[in-house]
């Protein structure tokens, strides 16, 4: 395994524990995204994973539904990528993507990693979940997310929400929360 593909485990795994605490009576909580429930969280990631697979000409294939079983969309979705990160060919399959040039590994990690962060953020607020995060991936998503804050497109309702004003001495996780328009 690569470094990036012991992260998306890490990351995925974290999620899939976030996706698996869901009480059956939460999934219509409302998260933290505007538009979303606790089971869009769930369905955005399962078409994030396969919009990436697609990148390189892979496919998530007959998967169950995130809307009838969110955690068993997520489980397949996920095991799909872990195995395709783990091929080192397919890994450091070239594509032209959202950001250029790119493979599919960096953009996982870039991207997919990322995601895994905030959206699980969001599943554990909805659903009343620790929301901690680990410090580590607080700065690796700050430092990636901080160069596209300003591209066009990127504040709006399918990426970035305005930047929330927080204190100057909040913490870490705060400050990203805030800076990708999130209420911590």
């Amino acid at each position: 395994m690569s470094e990036v593909s012991e992260r998306y485990k890490r990351l995925s795994d974290a999620f899939a524990a976030k996706v698996a605490a869901v009480p059956d009576d939460q999934w219509g909580n409302q998260s933290p995204c505007e538009d979303w429930k606790a089971r869009d969280v769930v369905a955005h990631m399962v078409q994030t994973q396969g919009m990436f697979l697609g990148f390189i000409g892979k496919e998530l294939g007959d998967i169950p539904s995130a809307e009838e079983d969110p955690a068993g969309a997520w489980d397949a979705a996920r095991a799909i990528v872990q195995r395709n990160l783990d091929d080192p060919a397919t890994a450091k399959q070239e594509f032209d993507g959202l950001t250029g040039r790119s493979t599919f590994e960096d953009s996982v990690d870039k991207f997919l990693n990322s995601d895994l962060v905030m959206h699980g953020w969001d599943l554990a607020r909805a659903t009343g979940q620790d929301d901690s995060m680990e410090p580590e991936d607080v700065k690796r998503v700050h430092e990636y997310m901080a160069p596209m804050a300003d591209m066009p497109g990127m504040r709006g309702p399918n990426a970035f929400g305005a930047e929330v004003d927080v204190p100057a001495d909040a913490d870490d996780q705060t400050k990203l929360l805030a800076f990708l328009g999130r209420r911590p």
